[in-house]
Parts: C-alpha cells; sequence; structure tokens
C-alpha cells in the first residue's frame, strides 16, 4: 500500500472512531470529545511549592573498589497538593520516584535493589551500556522481599540516563505509581568545559510527569480510546512536585529535562520564547551547541539546556503543542494541542556570575552507514513489530559483537509511536529521509516516530556478549509496550548462534 492510500485509510479509521464513539458511547460524551480543546494550563498554574530535588544516593567504595549504592522500591503515600488528600504511590527509597545515583566513567558500580513491593518488579537503567544480565528488562525481575545485585563497568560519556521498571506487562502502572529515578554519569571531558554542574544549585534535574487525580486524591488510569496512546494526565509533577518554582542564584541554570511521562510528549520552551543553549541529548553533550527556544521530547528522551536569566525576573517553562505529524484528529485526542505551564524560574536580585556555554563542546565519531553488516527495517503498527508481538520465549534476532549495523524504524499507522533500544546509544542518520535537527546530532537511546517518517539509525554493539539473554527494542510510549509493541535481540560473538531465553530469570535473592 502507498503511503497516500495508508494516510487516506488512517483518516478514515480516525473518523469511523469517531461515529462509533457517539452511536456506541453517547452523543453526550462523544460531543465532548469532539468539542475539547485539549488540556491547557497556560496561565492557571499557581507556582507556590519550591522544586523538590531527588537526593544524589549514598555510596560506599567496597573492598574490590566497587562503587555500591542501595535501593528500597516500596509502597507509599503522599499529599500532592498539601490539601490533606493521599495519593497511593510508589518509590525508591522514599514514597515518590528515587534518589539520584552518580558515577564516573570507569567505576565498576554494584546496585543492590530490594524489593519490599507486593509484586514482581524489575529495575532497567534506561541508556546505559552493560551486559544483558544487568539491564534489568523483562527477564531479571525481582520477587517481593528479594534482593537483586547487578554490576557492570561504566564506560560511557558523561550523560543523562535514568532507571525505571520493566516488568513484561507492567511497566506502565508500575511507572505510574512513581517508580523511576536519575543516574549521572560523568567524565573527564565534561568537566572541562565551563558547564553548569553543581548539582541542586545551578544544575537541575527537571523530571516531567503528567498524572490526573480522582476527587479523593488517587491516580486515575483512564485511557483515551479514540487516541489509543495511553493514559495522558491533566496535572504535571516536576520531580513530584506540583506547581513548582525555583530559586536561582546564578547567571545561567543547566537544566536536565526528562521526559518520564508513559505516553505524553512535550515541546519544551518558555513563556517569553526566549533562546537557550541546547547543550545534550540522550547519551550526553553534542558535538555543537544548538541556540534554540524550542526542544521536543517523546516518553524516555531527555535534554540538557543552559538557560540565561536576568536579575530579578521570572521565567516560566512551558511545553506548548508538540508537532505529533499525525493528523487533526491525534493533535486533538493524543495531545498535539495541549499546553502547560511547566516550571518557574525566580532569579535572585543579584546573581552570581557563570561563563558563557561554548560553541564547540565535545567530538563525535560517525558511525559510517557504508560499512554496516546489515540493515534492518522495524515497521511499528498496531501493536506490533514486522507484524510480531513480544514473546518472552523468541528471539527476534541476534546482531555481532564490534559490528555496525543500520536500521530503518518506520511507524506504519496513524498512532504516534516512539523507538528506544537497549544497551546501545545511536546516530541518528536521517528524519524522513532528511538531516537530523540539531536536537538528534548526538547519541540517542530514545527518538520519536511520526507517522510514515522513516527514522534510519546507526548502531555499533561493543564488549558484551551473551547468546541466550536478550536486550529490548520497543516503543517507550508504555501501554504500547506493555500490549505487544517490543522484540529482544541478543549480541553474539563472531560465528555464534543465538541460544535460548531461559523460561525464568526472576531473582529470589534475600531479606
Amino acid at each position: 500500500m502507498t503511503a497516500p492510500r495508508r494516510t487516506l485509510v488512517r483518516v478514515l479509521v480516525g473518523v469511523l472512531a469517531v461515529v462509533l464513539v457517539l452511536c456506541c458511547g453517547g452523543v453526550a460524551a462523544g460531543g465532548w470529545a469532539l468539542a475539547r480543546g485539549g488540556t491547557d494550563t497556560v496561565g492557571e498554574v499557581d507556582f507556590v511549592r519550591p522544586l523538590a530535588i531527588p537526593p544524589l544516593a549514598a555510596s560506599r567504595v567496597d573492598e574490590r573498589g566497587r562503587r555500591v549504592f542501595d535501593l528500597l522500591a516500596r509502597d507509599g503515600r503522599r499529599d500532592f497538593r498539601g490539601d490533606g488528600r493521599l495519593t497511593r504511590t510508589a518509590g525508591f527509597d522514599g514514597d515518590f520516584l528515587g534518589p539520584t545515583l552518580r558515577a564516573r566513567r570507569g567505576e565498576q558500580v554494584v546496585v543492590n535493589v530490594v524489593n519490599r513491593l507486593a509484586e514482581e518488579t524489575s529495575v532497567h537503567w534506561h541508556g546505559m551500556h552493560l551486559p544483558a544480565r544487568m539491564d534489568g528488562g523483562p527477564h531479571q525481575t525481582i520477587r517481593p522481599g528479594a534482593t537483586w545485585s547487578p554490576t557492570w563497568t561504566v564506560n560511557q560519556p558523561a550523560a543523562t540516563l535514568w532507571y525505571h521498571p520493566h516488568p513484561h506487562g507492567e511497566t506502565e502502572e508500575q511507572v505510574l505509581r512513581g517508580l523511576a529515578g536519575l543516574f549521572l554519569v560523568d567524565d573527564d571531558r565534561e568537566a572541562a568545559l565551563p558547564l553548569p554542574r553543581r548539582y541542586g544549585v545551578d544544575d537541575i534535574p527537571v523530571i516531567v510527569q503528567d498524572r490526573n487525580f480522582s476527587r479523593s486524591g488517587e491516580f486515575t488510569r483512564t485511557r483515551n480510546m479514540i487516541s489509543s496512546i495511553g493514559v495522558l494526565g491533566d496535572t504535571l509533577l516536576v520531580n513530584g512536585t506540583v506547581g513548582p518554582y525555583l530559586d536561582v542564584t546564578t547567571e545561567r541554570v543547566r537544566l536536565r529535562l526528562v521526559n518520564a511521562s508513559t505516553a505524553r510528549l512535550y515541546d519544551f520552551g518558555f513563556a517569553d520564547n526566549r533562546r537557550f543553549d541546547l547543550i545534550g541529548s540522550d547519551g550526553g553533550l553534542l558535538p555543537r551547541t544548538a541556540r534554540t527556544d524550542r526542544v521536543q521530547l517523546s516518553p524516555g528522551e531527555r535534554a540538557e539546556i543552559v538557560v540565561t536569566v536576568r536579575p530579578g525576573e521570572r521565567a516560566a517553562l512551558r511545553s506548548t503543542g508538540p508537532d505529533l505529524g499525525a493528523g487533526a484528529l491525534a493533535d486533538r485526542f493524543a495531545g498535539g494541542r495541549d499546553r502547560f505551564d511547566v516550571l518557574q524560574l525566580r532569579a535572585a536580585d543579584t546573581l552570581a556570575p557563570s561563563p558563557a556555554v561554548p560553541d564547540t563542546l565535545v567530538p563525535l565519531d560517525r558511525f559510517d552507514p557504508a560499512s554496516a553488516a546489515t540493515t534492518r527495517r522495524l515497521e511499528f503498527t498496531g501493536r506490533g513489530i514486522n507484524g510480531r508481538s513480544m514473546q518472552m520465549d523468541r528471539i527476534d534476532f541476534a546482531a555481532t559483537k564490534d559490528t555496525t549495523e543500520v536500521w530503518e524504524v518506520v511507524n506504519t499507522d496513524g498512532t504516534p509511536h516512539n523507538f528506544h533500544v537497549h544497551d546501545v546509544q545511536f546516530q541518528v542518520l536521517s528524519v524522513g529521509g532528511e538531516s537530523p535537527p540539531p536536537a538528534l546530532t548526538g547519541w540517542k537511546d530514545t527518538v520519536y516516530l511520526a507517522p510514515e517518517r522513516p527514522v534510519r539509525i546507526a548502531l555499533r554493539f561493543t564488549d558484551h556478549s551473551d547468546p541466550d539473554v536478550p536486550y529490548m527494542y520497543h516503543c517507550h510510549l508504555l501501554w504500547h509496550e506493555d500490549s505487544g509493541m517490543m522484540g529482544q535481540f541478543v549480541v553474539v560473538e563472531p560465528g555464534q548462534s543465538p541460544g535460548r531465553p531461559p523460561a525464568r530469570a526472576g531473582h529470589g535473592g534475600h531479606d
């Protein structure tokens, strides 16, 4: 089927969906859905709460020289609005979200994850290059009461990474409850640049999530059946804070933006359209600073920006309607028209000086697509990839260690999707046949897939191989992932054949 015919089919299917809502769901409900212009909190947010800054996780160095962290996954309750209504939540070492883990390139780390939840969980180190057995995907589950202690050597550039559960079929639910946190990697190249880096002072994590609240204060998980995108919330939490402000004491502040929502896209900028310095993406710093006034992030993506402020001013970080590229119905029902006030920056009357952001950041050795060992095409449609839904006991393909591959990833239906791959950071070669924009010129592990706009990426598989234990690739709109839009691959030695995933790789551990 040609692209124009597929587009026509998507439009007709969308119209049919609206008709079905009107006929089967009631005229009142359907009329409301058609009339709504989207969620809009611009000008409606009272920035009355100081932005919570996730604490840096405590660590110790053991007798083998490894940096050791401890994480406790547990249920909790939190009063998000300060009105006494408690929300049932989950978090690491607290009632919502978790501490920020931090390690340097070259360090060997151990993370002791204790599961005090009532159900199995896992902890995936999103964006981390590490052995498959330590990845924390659906094959590395942690049973209630058990401890899992993955260990690996950090071997990648300085970056803003994050961690979250990845149990098969339950990822969206556990992330919605609040299980997530940051993992920051440091290295010498980043440390040599004149960038803000005092955590919690001029280097600020900004973890953005959307939620719906019931009248009693609980999270609600109502899905829009027209958009088929997942849960879209009408209230933003930033580091778990509703209506946050940040006191800024320096001329420039570095914001590490993380889209930790389960389905929503954001198009971040400022209310006054000021320009800022975009310095980093998922896998670390860009080769060159990009001056821009917008940066769009789909679920799982990150961006590092440096914002210049003037003494005494207030500047509002805002998300306007993201460019979904999926037509009017998606714009209306999948968040394409939604606008949010996110975070207010409050500059002090006197600001400590900050150096200008350099134009050149870190070098990036480009992969040569002509040297690729193979080219793969991954089609995202419905709830599957290449027509197949995720099966835990099926390895979809094997990549050979120390080779480069080119993947063409394309969304062939009308619903927004994105793409995330475990273990490797990739380079974007083209989007819709065109050169990637500045935000996609660095290392990436997650990228948005607009319908019928193929994204070509180059990936290189190094250091780790295991014929039996797979890595995942999937849509990071978590309802889609849970519904089967995920596959798995193994990295093998030259000449080695893929094995078979173990029937169960869960961790019983100990109390």
